[in-house]
């Protein structure tokens, strides 16, 4: 959907002062956890943020835990699910911790559109991402203010908007059969989230767009 408007444009520009106040402060880039349920608008704001900001944007689902076979999500339980759906153990060695030093991050994603292997996995791409460093990171995905990373994040953002609102989106941009297994795993896991883990109120800042 395109960006724009005064709700868009008002995004931005708050987003814009709280890392201008940020970078006043700290001598190092600036890490923004660009966070929200599936639907809100990460993707739509993030790169918008970049251009504002001269970012460089991580994408936490080139983290997603494709090494768990399929069917093995349904086996847990979605505090389990949380804990899992992310490695964030190579997040942060492969991205984070380099470009907060200021040095180039390459990672390795898997290859979602080869489709799932025989044991129900995902293969590895067969070349790496990566980014130059910059003085402000944008962290871009749900659950990117997880506890996991709570010591590396500055500035934890709440992309926000109403329930209906998201499911619309997603219904508008994916197949039915897809969309009704990822609301079975994966609504738990944002209810509990964004209801008890990490209520709106615990955030820096809350935006809509």
């Amino acid at each position: 959907m395109p960006f724009e408007g005064k709700q868009a444009a008002d995004a931005v520009g708050r987003v814009s002062t709280a890392v201008g106040g940020l970078l006043a402060t700290y001598d190092r880039p600036v890490l923004v956890a660009v966070d929200g349920a599936s639907g809100a608008g990460k993707s739509t704001l993030a790169p918008r943020l970049a251009q504002e900001l001269a970012a460089v944007i991580v994408p936490l689902d080139d983290f997603f835990s494709g090494q768990i076979p399929d069917l093995a999500w349904d086996q847990m339980s979605a505090g389990q699910r949380l804990r899992h759906v992310f490695d964030w153990e190579r997040l942060r060695q492969q991205a984070l911790l380099p470009l907060l030093s200021r040095r180039p991050a390459n990672w390795w994603t898997y290859d979602f559109t080869a489709g799932l292997q025989t044991d129900g996995t995902y293969p590895l791409g067969g070349e790496p991402k990566g980014c130059q460093p910059a003085n402000v990171i944008l962290l871009e995905g749900a659950y990117a203010a997880s506890a996991p990373l709570h010591d590396l994040v500055d500035l934890a953002l709440l992309v926000d908007v109403p329930v209906a609102v998201r499911h619309q989106r997603l219904a508008d941009r994916e197949p039915p059969d897809l969309l009704a297994r990822w609301h079975a795993l994966w609504d738990p896991v944002e209810q509990l989230y964004f209801e008890e883990l990490r209520p709106k109120a615990s955030f820096d800042l809350v935006v809509t767009v």
